[in-house]
C-alpha cells in the first residue's frame, strides 16, 4: 500500500463486507454520533468513561467506543451488546472469542475525529491525531522518531512542520499499534516486523495512516453516516 493522498471518503454502508486480503477504514465525527450507541456499552466501560476528568472527554470515549461496537457487530453479523474485549499488554483491545482472529481492527480518535480500521490482510494499527495545541515538534521527534527527522523538520517553516509531524507522527503510531507494541518500539518498526503503512487524507492540521502485517489488495475509506441516512439510503 503505497502513500496517497486521493482517497476518497464515501458513506459507508449498512451491512459491510470486508473482501480478503482487503482493509476498510471508517471516518466519524463523534459530535454526530447518536447517543443512542450509549445502550450499547457494558458497565465497566461506563465506569471507564466516568474516570475523565472532562466530561466532555468521557463522553467521546462513549460514543467512539459505542461505534467501535456497532461497526463491529455489523462487520460479524452479531449483537453489538453481545461483544467482549480483551486487551494486549500495551492497550490494543480484541476480541475475547475470536481465536484466531477473524476480523483484525483497530480505533482511534482525536478531539471529534475518529478513525476505525477492519482488515482481512492480518493485524492493523490505525492513528488520528489533530493540531490542538502548541508542542515542540522537533524536541519530540528526536526522541521518539529520530535525529534525521528531528533535523529535517528543524529546517521546515512552522506551518509545514506541524503538518509533517502528523504524518510521521500518524505513521509512526499506526505501526506501533500494528505491532501490538508501546511508544519506544522503534527497533521493530525498522526491522523485520515492518508493517506496510498507507497515509490517509484528513485535511490540513491532522494527519493519519493505517498500517497492516501484510500488503492489502484493496483499501475502502467509508464514511460513517446515522442510521437515518442508512435506512434511507441503503
Amino acid at each position: 500500500m503505497p502513500a496517497s493522498r486521493d482517497d476518497v471518503w464515501r458513506p459507508g454502508p449498512l451491512h459491510p463486507l470486508l473482501a480478503q486480503d482487503a482493509v476498510d477504514v471508517w471516518r466519524a465525527d463523534l459530535a454526530k454520533v447518536g447517543a443512542d450507541l450509549d445502550e450499547l456499552l457494558h458497565g465497566d466501560e461506563h465506569v471507564r468513561a466516568e474516570r475523565f476528568v472532562r466530561a466532555r472527554d468521557g463522553e467521546l470515549w462513549r460514543r467512539s467506543r459505542g461505534l467501535l461496537r456497532e461497526l463491529l457487530g455489523r462487520y460479524l453479523r452479531r449483537d453489538p451488546r453481545s461483544l467482549r474485549f480483551v486487551v494486549g499488554a500495551h492497550g490494543k483491545p480484541a476480541l475475547a472469542d475470536d481465536t484466531p482472529p477473524r476480523l483484525a481492527f483497530n480505533m482511534s480518535h482525536s478531539g471529534e475525529l475518529a478513525l476505525y480500521a477492519f482488515s482481512a490482510a492480518g493485524a492493523v494499527g490505525v492513528d488520528v491525531e489533530t493540531s490542538r495545541r502548541a508542542i515542540d515538534e522537533v524536541a519530540i521527534a528526536a526522541r521518539t522518531l529520530g535525529a534525521a527527522d528531528a533535523e529535517r523538520l528543524q529546517s521546515l517553516p512552522p506551518s509545514a512542520r506541524r503538518q509533517e509531524f502528523l504524518r510521521l507522527w500518524t505513521r509512526y503510531e499506526a505501526e506501533l499499534k500494528c505491532l501490538g507494541l508501546g511508544i519506544g518500539g522503534a527497533d521493530a518498526i525498522a526491522g523485520e516486523l515492518s508493517p506496510v503503512t498507507r497515509e490517509l487524507e484528513l485535511g490540513p492540521e491532522t494527519g493519519g495512516a493505517v498500517a497492516t502485517e501484510r500488503a492489502a489488495r484493496e483499501l475502502c475509506c467509508w464514511e460513517w453516516q446515522d442510521a437515518t441516512w442508512l435506512l434511507r439510503n441503503c
